[in-house]
Protein backbone atom coordinates (compact mmCIF):
# COMPACT_ATOMS: atom_id res chain seq x y z
CA UNK A 1 0.00 0.00 0.00
CA UNK A 2 1.03 3.84 -0.78
CA UNK A 3 -0.48 6.36 1.35
CA UNK A 4 0.95 9.86 0.45
CA UNK A 5 -0.07 12.91 1.54
CA UNK A 6 0.77 16.14 -0.24
CA UNK A 7 1.34 20.02 0.64
CA UNK A 8 -0.98 22.15 -1.63
CA UNK A 9 1.06 24.83 -1.52
CA UNK A 10 3.90 22.94 -2.83
CA UNK A 11 7.43 24.93 -3.99
CA UNK A 12 9.49 22.80 -6.48
CA UNK A 13 12.28 24.81 -5.79
CA UNK A 14 14.67 22.42 -4.17
CA UNK A 15 18.28 23.38 -2.18
CA UNK A 16 20.95 22.57 -4.25
CA UNK A 17 21.99 19.24 -3.79
CA UNK A 18 18.87 18.38 -0.75
CA UNK A 19 20.42 15.17 -1.08
CA UNK A 20 19.13 12.03 -0.11
CA UNK A 21 21.43 8.62 0.75
CA UNK A 22 21.16 5.47 -0.20
CA UNK A 23 22.97 1.94 0.19
CA UNK A 24 22.05 -1.57 0.30
CA UNK A 25 20.08 -3.75 2.85
CA UNK A 26 19.80 -7.43 3.29
CA UNK A 27 15.69 -8.74 2.48
CA UNK A 28 16.23 -12.02 1.19
CA UNK A 29 16.87 -11.88 -2.87
CA UNK A 30 14.59 -15.02 -3.76
CA UNK A 31 12.33 -13.00 -6.59
CA UNK A 32 10.18 -16.76 -7.34
CA UNK A 33 8.65 -16.59 -3.74
CA UNK A 34 6.46 -14.21 -2.44
CA UNK A 35 7.81 -12.72 0.83
CA UNK A 36 7.39 -9.86 2.86
CA UNK A 37 8.19 -6.91 2.40
CA UNK A 38 9.12 -3.91 4.96
CA UNK A 39 6.85 -1.73 6.78
CA UNK A 40 8.46 1.81 5.04
CA UNK A 41 7.46 5.38 6.49
CA UNK A 42 9.37 7.96 3.62
CA UNK A 43 9.16 11.22 3.52
CA UNK A 44 10.65 13.94 0.98
CA UNK A 45 10.08 16.07 -1.80
CA UNK A 46 9.79 15.82 -5.72
CA UNK A 47 13.31 14.71 -6.19
CA UNK A 48 12.63 11.73 -3.63
CA UNK A 49 8.65 10.93 -3.69
CA UNK A 50 8.85 9.13 -7.29
CA UNK A 51 11.22 6.28 -6.64
CA UNK A 52 8.91 6.00 -3.14
CA UNK A 53 5.82 5.24 -5.21
CA UNK A 54 7.36 3.45 -8.38
CA UNK A 55 9.23 1.02 -5.54
CA UNK A 56 5.71 -0.17 -4.37
CA UNK A 57 4.97 -1.52 -8.24
CA UNK A 58 8.76 -2.67 -8.44
CA UNK A 59 8.63 -4.53 -5.11
CA UNK A 60 5.74 -6.38 -5.20
CA UNK A 61 6.97 -6.97 -8.73
CA UNK A 62 9.91 -8.94 -7.41
CA UNK A 63 7.51 -11.04 -5.01
CA UNK A 64 7.71 -8.78 -2.33
CA UNK A 65 4.65 -9.52 -0.94
CA UNK A 66 2.69 -6.77 1.93
CA UNK A 67 5.24 -3.78 0.82
CA UNK A 68 3.72 -1.02 2.43
CA UNK A 69 4.57 2.44 2.51
CA UNK A 70 3.48 6.04 4.49
CA UNK A 71 4.43 8.39 2.07
CA UNK A 72 4.67 12.41 3.49
CA UNK A 73 5.17 14.71 0.52
CA UNK A 74 6.25 18.35 0.58
CA UNK A 75 7.85 20.03 -2.72
CA UNK A 76 11.58 21.43 -2.55
CA UNK A 77 12.85 22.65 0.85
CA UNK A 78 9.87 21.78 2.86
CA UNK A 79 10.53 18.02 2.14
CA UNK A 80 13.84 18.28 3.81
CA UNK A 81 13.80 16.57 7.45
CA UNK A 82 14.75 19.72 9.42
CA UNK A 83 11.57 21.47 7.54
CA UNK A 84 9.46 18.37 8.54
CA UNK A 85 10.65 18.74 11.95
CA UNK A 86 10.32 22.02 12.55
CA UNK A 87 6.66 22.85 10.84
CA UNK A 88 5.62 21.25 14.15
CA UNK A 89 1.94 22.24 13.70
CA UNK A 90 1.20 20.86 10.24
CA UNK A 91 -0.56 17.86 9.14
CA UNK A 92 2.79 16.29 7.44
CA UNK A 93 4.88 16.41 10.50
CA UNK A 94 2.28 15.20 12.88
CA UNK A 95 1.41 12.13 10.37
CA UNK A 96 4.85 11.32 10.37
CA UNK A 97 4.51 11.30 14.50
CA UNK A 98 2.19 8.94 14.48
CA UNK A 99 3.08 6.67 12.19
CA UNK A 100 6.50 5.99 14.15
CA UNK A 101 4.33 6.25 17.50
CA UNK A 102 2.82 2.65 16.23
CA UNK A 103 6.13 1.10 16.60
CA UNK A 104 6.09 -1.18 13.71
CA UNK A 105 8.23 0.75 11.13
CA UNK A 106 11.30 -1.27 10.01
CA UNK A 107 12.38 0.83 7.50
CA UNK A 108 12.61 5.35 7.82
CA UNK A 109 14.32 6.65 4.63
CA UNK A 110 14.59 10.80 4.11
CA UNK A 111 16.68 12.79 1.95
CA UNK A 112 19.81 14.41 2.10
CA UNK A 113 18.79 17.93 2.33
CA UNK A 114 19.84 19.78 5.44
CA UNK A 115 20.86 23.10 6.48
CA UNK A 116 24.58 24.48 5.70
CA UNK A 117 25.58 25.11 9.85
CA UNK A 118 23.83 22.46 11.08
CA UNK A 119 23.57 19.36 8.42
CA UNK A 120 22.51 16.52 10.44
CA UNK A 121 19.90 18.43 12.82
CA UNK A 122 17.00 17.60 11.24
CA UNK A 123 17.30 13.69 10.45
CA UNK A 124 18.92 13.55 14.08
CA UNK A 125 15.97 14.77 15.59
CA UNK A 126 13.41 12.27 13.54
CA UNK A 127 15.41 9.25 14.72
CA UNK A 128 15.62 10.56 17.91
CA UNK A 129 11.77 10.26 17.89
CA UNK A 130 12.15 7.52 15.75
CA UNK A 131 13.62 4.98 17.66
CA UNK A 132 11.70 5.69 21.21
CA UNK A 133 8.88 3.07 19.44
CA UNK A 134 11.27 1.96 17.09
CA UNK A 135 14.00 0.10 18.36
CA UNK A 136 15.15 -1.58 15.93
CA UNK A 137 13.95 1.03 12.90
CA UNK A 138 17.11 1.10 9.97
CA UNK A 139 17.09 4.63 8.54
CA UNK A 140 18.60 5.51 4.97
CA UNK A 141 19.46 8.53 3.16
CA UNK A 142 18.66 9.01 -0.58
CA UNK A 143 20.87 11.44 -2.78
CA UNK A 144 19.49 13.10 -5.50
CA UNK A 145 21.35 14.50 -8.67
CA UNK A 146 22.66 18.24 -8.35
CA UNK A 147 20.18 20.49 -9.51
CA UNK A 148 19.81 22.77 -12.78
CA UNK A 149 21.43 19.87 -15.35
CA UNK A 150 22.19 22.78 -18.05
CA UNK A 151 24.49 24.26 -15.23
CA UNK A 152 26.42 21.13 -14.87
CA UNK A 153 29.81 22.06 -16.27
CA UNK A 154 29.74 25.66 -15.28
CA UNK A 155 28.60 24.52 -10.94
CA UNK A 156 31.37 21.56 -11.30
CA UNK A 157 34.15 24.74 -12.22
CA UNK A 158 32.58 26.82 -9.32
CA UNK A 159 33.91 23.81 -7.44
CA UNK A 160 36.98 23.37 -8.69
CA UNK A 161 36.10 19.96 -10.66
CA UNK A 162 36.66 19.59 -14.16
CA UNK A 163 33.18 16.98 -14.52
CA UNK A 164 30.08 16.76 -12.91
CA UNK A 165 31.15 13.49 -12.04
CA UNK A 166 33.75 14.36 -9.77
CA UNK A 167 31.70 16.98 -8.29
CA UNK A 168 28.84 14.68 -7.46
CA UNK A 169 31.55 12.24 -5.74
CA UNK A 170 32.54 15.05 -3.91
CA UNK A 171 29.27 15.50 -2.05
CA UNK A 172 28.30 11.92 -1.93
CA UNK A 173 31.45 11.28 0.21
CA UNK A 174 32.57 14.54 2.04
CA UNK A 175 28.86 16.30 2.26
CA UNK A 176 26.83 13.18 3.13
CA UNK A 177 29.07 10.55 4.35
CA UNK A 178 31.84 11.82 6.14
CA UNK A 179 29.89 14.87 7.15
CA UNK A 180 26.62 13.87 7.86
CA UNK A 181 26.16 10.01 8.38
CA UNK A 182 29.60 9.30 10.28
CA UNK A 183 28.41 11.80 12.62
CA UNK A 184 24.87 10.29 12.53
CA UNK A 185 26.29 6.54 13.25
CA UNK A 186 28.37 7.99 16.26
CA UNK A 187 25.25 9.69 17.40
CA UNK A 188 22.55 6.23 17.12
CA UNK A 189 25.61 3.13 17.53
CA UNK A 190 22.86 1.01 17.67
CA UNK A 191 21.03 2.06 14.47
CA UNK A 192 21.63 1.42 10.95
CA UNK A 193 21.93 4.06 9.14
CA UNK A 194 22.85 3.69 5.04
CA UNK A 195 22.75 5.77 1.69
CA UNK A 196 21.33 5.39 -1.56
CA UNK A 197 23.25 6.96 -4.50
CA UNK A 198 20.08 7.57 -6.43
CA UNK A 199 21.55 11.11 -8.46
CA UNK A 200 24.04 8.85 -10.50
CA UNK A 201 20.68 7.45 -12.38
CA UNK A 202 20.28 10.99 -13.58
CA UNK A 203 24.23 11.59 -14.00
CA UNK A 204 25.06 8.32 -16.20
CA UNK A 205 21.80 8.84 -18.10
CA UNK A 206 22.78 12.26 -19.29
CA UNK A 207 26.10 10.68 -20.08
CA UNK A 208 24.89 7.95 -22.44
CA UNK A 209 22.64 10.28 -24.20
CA UNK A 210 25.75 12.30 -24.93
CA UNK A 211 27.65 9.46 -26.15
CA UNK A 212 24.40 8.02 -28.47
CA UNK A 213 24.53 4.74 -26.17
CA UNK A 214 20.80 4.63 -25.18
CA UNK A 215 18.56 2.00 -27.09
CA UNK A 216 15.88 4.48 -26.61
CA UNK A 217 14.95 7.96 -28.58
CA UNK A 218 15.77 10.43 -25.87
CA UNK A 219 15.48 13.63 -25.41
CA UNK A 220 17.53 15.49 -22.70
CA UNK A 221 14.66 17.95 -21.43
CA UNK A 222 10.60 17.63 -22.67
CA UNK A 223 7.92 14.95 -21.36
CA UNK A 224 8.47 12.85 -18.62
CA UNK A 225 7.70 9.31 -20.54
CA UNK A 226 10.55 10.49 -23.66
CA UNK A 227 12.79 12.63 -21.81
CA UNK A 228 15.81 12.16 -19.26
CA UNK A 229 14.75 15.65 -17.63
CA UNK A 230 11.43 17.41 -17.69
CA UNK A 231 12.15 21.01 -16.91
CA UNK A 232 15.01 23.48 -16.01
CA UNK A 233 15.05 22.28 -12.32
CA UNK A 234 16.18 18.59 -13.25
CA UNK A 235 12.73 17.09 -12.24
CA UNK A 236 13.03 13.24 -13.61
CA UNK A 237 11.77 11.97 -16.95
CA UNK A 238 10.19 7.99 -16.32
CA UNK A 239 13.35 6.72 -17.77
CA UNK A 240 14.85 7.85 -14.40
CA UNK A 241 12.77 7.42 -12.11
CA UNK A 242 12.90 3.50 -13.55
CA UNK A 243 16.54 3.04 -13.31
CA UNK A 244 16.79 5.15 -9.67
CA UNK A 245 13.67 3.18 -8.69
CA UNK A 246 15.85 -0.18 -9.73
CA UNK A 247 18.67 1.19 -7.61
CA UNK A 248 16.39 1.90 -4.52
CA UNK A 249 15.22 -2.21 -5.15
CA UNK A 250 18.38 -3.51 -4.84
CA UNK A 251 19.31 -1.48 -1.96
CA UNK A 252 16.71 -1.81 0.18
CA UNK A 253 15.68 -5.65 -0.61
CA UNK A 254 18.96 -6.58 -2.15
CA UNK A 255 17.58 -7.62 -5.44
CA UNK A 256 19.73 -9.48 -7.88
CA UNK A 257 19.51 -7.15 -10.56
CA UNK A 258 20.74 -9.95 -13.07
CA UNK A 259 17.72 -11.85 -12.12
CA UNK A 260 15.30 -9.30 -11.77
CA UNK A 261 12.29 -9.72 -14.61
CA UNK A 262 10.74 -6.17 -14.10
CA UNK A 263 9.86 -4.29 -17.44
CA UNK A 264 10.84 -0.58 -17.27
CA UNK A 265 9.00 -0.19 -20.50
CA UNK A 266 12.47 0.92 -21.97
CA UNK A 267 15.14 -0.81 -24.18
CA UNK A 268 17.90 0.42 -22.33
CA UNK A 269 19.19 -1.85 -20.45
CA UNK A 270 18.33 0.32 -16.65
CA UNK A 271 18.97 -3.22 -14.91
CA UNK A 272 22.42 -2.93 -15.77
CA UNK A 273 23.12 0.96 -15.54
CA UNK A 274 21.10 0.77 -11.76
CA UNK A 275 23.62 -2.63 -11.17
CA UNK A 276 26.94 -0.76 -12.31
CA UNK A 277 25.94 2.74 -9.87
CA UNK A 278 24.98 -0.14 -6.61
CA UNK A 279 27.99 -1.60 -7.28
CA UNK A 280 30.30 1.36 -7.66
CA UNK A 281 28.63 2.87 -4.35
CA UNK A 282 31.01 2.87 -0.87
CA UNK A 283 30.09 -0.67 0.85
CA UNK A 284 30.70 0.89 4.19
CA UNK A 285 27.74 3.29 3.52
CA UNK A 286 25.46 0.09 2.25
Amino acid sequence: MWTLTANKNISYLIIFFSLLIIGCNEKSTETNLMMDGYNMLLIGNSFFIPYAQNLEKVAIDAGFDNHNAIGVFRGGDNGRPINFWNDSETEEHQLIKSTLDKGDIEIFGMTAGHETDDPTEGHKAWINYAIQKNPNIEIFIAIPPIDFPAEWNQRAEEYGFNTIQELNHYFINDIVHYTMVDSLRKEFPNTKIFTIPTGWAAINLVQMELDNSLQDDISMFGQKETSIFTDYKGHQGQIVIETGTLIWLNCIYNVDLTQNEYKTGFDTDLHTIAKNIVDNHDTYYK
